[in-house]
């Protein structure tokens, strides 16, 4: 994860950084009056430019991600739950390219090809998937709700923009942006992946602790698990402390796995 500080050095990649932010806040903003979870989460079509600017922009989409987010945030309501929602969207725009680096680095992500098109599935249904740990995690420590609810709403919103609306923007703009010298490996040629080894540990723990947390945080607020390890005062109705403290370890390790990528 270095490169989330190495960027703040390039003067290119910040502008790239205000662009993408610019870009999510701008289509953000209009759909706040289309509620999902009133309060909490909305409809979201702009959750498309995370991810195509993730592929063209790297680290610099991944703070565009996060701080367009808390711009959004501004126009419906600023709350203490915005911070894990900084957090996830940083997330969300960080884990596309990083991931697709380890399984498909020698595709382009406007390729055709089965595989090409089963990394993109991969890399944005594990950016969607603790995108909304981090989002369902901080509402239980902050509030009381229902990770199940929100959790999955989070990741069908992510998701149902990332395979409809960004593979057509990737393929109009990534050809011209290739072309232009203004990807983000060309932009930060300094940039190097972490050895092959350390890499697939890295993905190995990434994969663990997003599914970890999203499964315990599912099966705990659905009632269909118990910790019995945790006092009787934890696991009462809605579950919201025994979410936080069973996924919270998840986490942990899924932020360990994204420092090893």
């Amino acid at each position: 994860m270095h490169e989330l500080r190495a960027m703040w050095r390039n003067t290119r990649m910040v502008v790239l950084c205000a662009i993408s932010a610019a870009l999510y806040a701008a289509v953000l903003v209009p759909f706040k009056v289309v509620p999902l979870i009133p309060g909490v989460t909305e409809l979201r079509p702009a959750n498309a430019i995370p991810v195509v600017c993730s592929f063209l922009f790297g680290p610099a989409a991944a703070w565009g991600s996060a701080i367009g987010n808390m711009i959004g945030d501004f126009f419906g309501g600023v709350s203490p739950g915005d911070t894990f929602g900084f957090v996830g969207n940083l997330a969300y725009g960080y884990i596309p390219y990083k991931v697709w680096s380890v399984v498909a680095a020698r595709h382009s992500p406007v390729e055709g090809s089965w595989s090409a098109r089963g990394a993109y599935v991969f890399a944005c249904l594990v950016a969607s998937v603790l995108c909304a740990d981090f989002i369902g995690f901080g509402d239980n420590v902050l509030a009381i709700r229902l990770f199940y609810l929100l959790g999955n709403v989070v990741i069908l919103n992510n998701m149902i923009a990332a395979l409809v609306l960004s593979p057509f923007i990737l393929r109009a703009v990534y050809p011209r942006v290739e072309r232009g010298r203004m990807l983000y490996k060309d932009v930060m040629p300094e940039l190097k992946g972490a050895p092959r080894s350390r890499s697939l540990v890295g993905l190995a723990m990434l994969i663990t602790g997003t599914i970890g947390a999203w499964a315990t945080g599912n099966i705990i607020s659905l009632g269909y698990w118990v910790p019995p390890f945790l006092p009787a005062w934890m696991v009462a109705v809605p579950y919201d402390k025994a979410i936080a403290l069973v996924t919270g370890p998840f986490l942990l390790v899924a932020m360990a796995g994204l420092a090893l990528l």
